[in-house]
């Protein structure tokens, strides 16, 4: 080992360890930055799950409240002498329902529909025969599991409830065959 001029070994060793100690020193210093943003990340991780699963939970409250018939009241002439009707008027106490998915009547398209129901019509239409709900979940981009099949479900059945699709069994779903006259069993 040939050492130059004016280097003596013990200063070189003394230089190994200053720059090993400032190495440790970094490392410590971004292990520390690293905790502070793992518990950041955490936090923002455990935000995002709240706010979706508030977000799906309000969704389907809105999709399975059963509608009641808006009150409706004569609020009046308007600025060009129109009488207005207020779906609001009267309901101070009452809660009106949201109709998300509306019955089915000639000439209404699946485009009326919210989207998640417009995909459901539209996979059941494409499929070649009867379809089950866990059968449509992947098809319209959920993960398979028990509670988006389930609420999948709930949703086709709100969909044969008006008008949308069939049940041609239990479980099994079709396009809707429109019928000219209501059924005997109709409210």
């Amino acid at each position: 080992m040939v050492v130059e001029e004016g280097w003596q070994m013990g200063s070189l060793c003394e230089e190994l360890e200053a720059r090993e100690a400032a190495a440790r020193a970094r490392v410590e210093e971004l292990e520390a930055e690293l905790a502070e943003l793992s518990g950041k990340l955490e936090l923002a991780r455990e935000s995002l799950k709240r706010l979706r699963i508030t977000r799906e939970t309000v969704t389907e409250v809105l999709e399975e409240m059963e509608p009641e018939m808006p009150v409706v009241a004569d609020a009046g002439p308007s600025r060009s002498g129109e009488r207005v009707v207020s779906a609001y008027a009267g309901a101070e106490r009452q809660v009106i329902g949201v109709l998300t998915v509306p019955n089915w009547q000639p000439g209404m398209m699946p485009d009326v529909l919210p989207s998640v129901y417009r995909d459901i019509v539209e996979v059941v239409a494409d499929a070649p025969g009867p379809i089950r709900a866990k059968q449509i979940v992947p098809r319209i981009g959920l993960p398979a599991e028990t509670g988006k099949i389930e609420g999948t479900r709930s949703k086709l059945k709100r969909l044969v409830q008006r008008g949308w699709l069939d049940e041609e069994a239990p479980g099994l779903f079709t396009p809707a065959r429109r019928r000219t006259a209501a059924p005997p069993n109709s409210r």
